[in-house]
């Protein structure tokens, strides 16, 4: 896995010139409270990025297993004829697997909020391939982003449990991984909503 000084490409967290997000702090603190996210969860969240920060590539090696698995998914990887374009494969799989670690550790801030939004427009058409110059489909739908919600969380649980830890703490841990991710992913909405979200 790239290692905190060496970010993968394409990774911008930290780019002062990240444009800032449209969502405020008041709405960001009205999603927390409708995930039920407080710092109980912020004090597992921050085990679990302990727990799984030696696990990254076996963590990425199930999602990306799924996502092989499924035509549909990988289509969106695919140039426009169905061909799986391996660089682009390759580029999003070490975003992701920062994303997992920013996920435990990073503060939800400002600075977060406007990463959030760049990974939701890097769904959608105004942004989708850009960051890797892949020649792939232009737009993941909204319905596959949320329902990918449910693999990310079922299948992390191992992984939480691999360091030994008692099933009250593993249960914290996963819970709040439930609801950070059901938080970002309401974050990446905002694109595809508009005026409405």
């Amino acid at each position: 896995m790239t290692s905190p000084e060496q970010p993968p490409p394409g990774y911008t967290h930290d780019d002062p010139d990240l444009a800032p997000s449209p969502v405020t702090r008041a709405d960001l603190d009205g999603l927390l409270a409708s995930v039920l996210f407080g710092p109980a969860d912020q004090e597992a969240l921050r085990t679990a990025g302990e727990v799984l920060g030696g696990q990254i590539d076996q963590i990425l090696d199930v999602w990306y297993g799924f996502v092989g698995s499924h035509p549909h998914l990988v289509a969106y990887f695919s140039t426009p004829d169905g061909e799986p374009i391996g660089d682009y494969l390759a580029r999003v799989r070490a975003r992701f697997g920062r994303w997992i670690v920013d996920t435990c550790t990073r503060p939800y801030d400002e600075r977060w909020l406007a990463y959030q939004q760049e990974i939701a427009l890097r769904h959608t058409a105004p942004k989708k391939n850009r960051t890797d110059r892949a020649d792939s489909v232009p737009h993941i739908p909204l319905r596959h982003v949320i329902a990918f919600i449910h693999p990310i969380t079922a299948t992390i649980r191992p992984f939480l449990a691999a360091a030994g830890h008692d099933e009250e703490q593993v249960d914290a841990m996963h819970q709040a991984w439930f609801k950070a991710v059901t938080l970002q992913v309401a974050l990446w909405s905002q694109p595809y909503a508009g005026r409405a979200w």
